[in-house]
């Protein structure tokens, strides 16, 4: 299938104020982008492209002063295939596991583990490990909180989240990271795009999705406890430890978000052909 993608984001700045973007499709995509995902600046700043710690695509702009639009616009294929399930994909102790994946089973700013200890073992300690255990964990949070997005807070963690029992997807992203690291899964934060492809449309703007991966077997797999359900038509923008690492944009300065518009739609296959 096609996917039409994109977003314009408006931005004013009280001041000259340098950002950091991070806007792109992550580079795994890069051979699916059917036209140039290229962000486009207005008015027309220098950008310098870099690739971040985690392999996320970045980029640097100074803005001047004033207002600044962000936007892209591009078409992506997709296999049409939902998240793929590997029920008996299996853990592996600790002194199994690469160690490019060990920073994921550590506490980070939004995912404090060690708050959660005593909580996660008391209540997952007897399932068994594997697919089996992050499932579990997966029914827990999409029970656990009520989603809404006037329960949205940029500075929310998991604990809060947990304690407060309402969030949105990044909140439930993050529970489930934190609690999956207790269990010793390693598990990273995710964002993207996740349009209503094969789903009721949802009445709300569209908007970026938050999702996440865990560590089993020999590859990391796609797990969403907002959702709680395979989903298709998934484009991955970054991965990190939590959203810190991952946020579409970073001011260093005085900044309002003036205007936020995502697109994710299916291309219908007479359009597309």
């Amino acid at each position: 299938m096609k996917i039409h993608a994109g977003y314009e984001i408006s931005y004013t700045c009280a001041q000259p104020t340098p950002m950091i973007l991070m806007l792109s499709v992550h580079p795994s995509r890069a051979s699916d982008l059917l036209t140039p995902d290229q962000i486009r600046l207005t008015p027309a700043v220098p950008a310098k492209e870099y690739l971040d710690g985690f392999g996320n695509i970045c980029h640097v702009i100074h803005v001047p002063g004033g207002d600044i639009t962000l936007s892209a616009d591009f078409l992506v294929g997709d296999s049409g295939r939902p998240d793929e399930v590997a029920s008996d994909a299996e853990q592996h102790p600790l002194e199994r596991l690469p160690v490019e994946t060990l920073v994921y089973l550590l506490g980070s700013r939004y995912c404090e583990t060690d708050l959660f200890m005593p909580l996660a073992w008391a209540q997952f300690g007897n399932v068994a490990k594997g697919w089996p255990l992050v499932r579990a964990i997966c029914d827990y949070v999409y029970n656990h909180i009520e989603f809404g997005y006037a329960h949205a807070n940029p500075t929310r963690t998991a604990w809060q989240a947990h304690s407060e029992k309402r969030g949105v997807c990044r909140d439930f992203a993050h529970l489930a990271v934190t609690l999956c690291r207790c269990m010793n899964i390693p598990a990273r934060y995710c964002t993207g795009y996740l349009g209503d492809i094969c789903v009721p449309p949802a009445p709300e703007p569209m908007d970026f999705s938050a999702w996440f991966e865990v560590y089993l077997g020999d590859r990391w797999y796609t797990f969403d406890a907002r959702h709680n359900e395979p989903r298709i038509g998934r484009i991955l923008m970054a991965r990190g430890r939590d959203a810190t690492d991952v946020a579409i944009s970073t001011s260093f300065g005085p900044c309002v978000l003036t205007g936020f518009k995502v697109v994710t739609d299916e291309v219908p296959a007479q359009a597309a052909a």
